[in-house]
C-alpha cells in the first residue's frame, strides 16, 4: 500500500504571506524617507504589516500541528513563514516594549516652565498632527523623573562663540533647518534656531528649537524637541536634546578649551 503525502496548504499561506509582509514593510520604509508616502498612511500600512506578519505565524502552527499529527508536506515553507513573520514582528514588539516602560509624552524640554517656542511649527503642522499645547504638570513630572539628564546649558561664554558651536553641531545633524541662526556677529540678546529632525530608520518627524540666551558674562542654552505624529515618542525627543548637547559641550571644549560648562537645575 502506498499512502501519499499531502502538501498543508498552511505551510504555502504561511511563506507567502511572510514574505509579502516583509516586502510591504521594506517598501513603506523607504517610500517614507524619500518622501514618496505620506506618515500617516505610513502608520495604516504599518498596521496591516503587522496584520499580515501575525497571521503568517498562525498559519505556520497550524502547518504545524498538520505535520506533526498526519505526516503531511510543507516543513520548509512554515519555517521560512515563521522566521519571516518573526522578524518582521521583533520591530513591532520593541516598540510594545518601549510603550510599556517609557513615559507617554511627545513634547520634551529643558525648561519645562518657560519652555523654547516653536513658533514656525504652529504653520507648519497640519490638523492631522500633534497640536502645540502646553504640557501639562503630571507631563512635567513625568519627564524630570524619567529623564533627568534632560536640562539646559550655561556656558561662561559669549553669545557669538556659543552660537558658533551650536552652528557646527547643526551641521553634522542632518536635519532641515526652519529658522535659521543670524550671523554670529550680529547675535544679541535672545538667539532662536529653529529645525524638523527625523528618526533614523522610520524618517519620522519632530519639530525642534533650540533657545540661545546672552546673560551677561555668560550663554544659556534651552532646547525642545516636539514630535509631530503620535501620542508616544518611545523617547526619541529625550535622546536627541541629550545627544545634541552632550556634542555640543564636546565641541565647546574642544574649540574653547577653558570653556566651563554646568547643567542648570530645573
Amino acid at each position: 500500500m502506498y499512502i501519499e503525502q499531502r502538501t498543508t496548504r498552511a505551510a504555502g499561506l504561511s511563506r507567502g504571506m511572510a514574505s509579502f509582509s516583509a516586502v510591504l514593510l521594506i517598501t513603506a520604509v523607504l517610500g517614507h524617507r524619500r518622501g514618496l508616502v505620506d506618515t500617516t498612511a505610513f502608520f495604516w500600512v504599518l498596521g496591516i504589516v503587522a496584520l499580515l506578519a501575525a497571521f503568517a505565524l498562525l498559519l505556520s502552527g497550524f502547518a504545524f500541528s498538520r505535520l506533526w499529527k498526519f505526516g503531511d508536506r510543507g516543513g520548509h515553507d512554515l519555517t521560512v513563514g515563521a522566521l519571516l513573520g518573526l522578524a518582521v514582528l521583533a520591530p513591532f514588539a520593541f516598540i510594545a516594549y518601549q510603550i510599556a516602560t517609557l513615559p507617554m509624552l511627545r513634547d520634551i524640554s529643558t525648561d519645562v516652565e518657560d519652555p523654547p517656542a516653536l513658533t514656525a511649527a504652529m504653520s507648519l503642522r497640519t490638523p492631522a498632527m500633534n497640536r502645540m499645547e502646553p504640557s501639562t504638570a503630571g507631563e512635567r513630572a513625568l519627564q524630570a523623573q524619567a529623564y533627568p539628564l534632560v536640562a539646559g546649558r550655561r556656558y561662561d561664554l559669549s553669545l557669538d562663540r556659543v552660537l558658533e558651536s551650536v552652528n557646527a553641531v547643526l551641521a553634522r545633524q542632518g536635519w532641515e533647518i526652519v529658522v535659521p541662526p543670524p550671523a554670529a556677529d550680529q547675535a544679541i540678546g535672545e538667539v532662536d534656531i529653529e529645525a524638523v529632525a527625523r528618526t533614523f530608520i522610520l524618517a519620522l518627524p519632530s519639530d525642534v528649537v533650540i533657545r540661545l540666551v546672552d546673560d551677561g558674562d555668560s550663554t544659556f542654552v534651552d532646547m525642545r524637541s516636539a514630535s509631530r505624529y503620535g501620542r508616544h515618542d518611545l523617547g526619541d525627543n529625550a535622546e536627541r536634546i541629550i545627544g545634541f548637547l552632550t556634542e555640543l559641550d564636546q565641541e565647546i571644549a574642544a574649540q574653547a578649551g577653558t570653556a566651563t560648562s554646568t547643567t542648570t537645575e530645573q
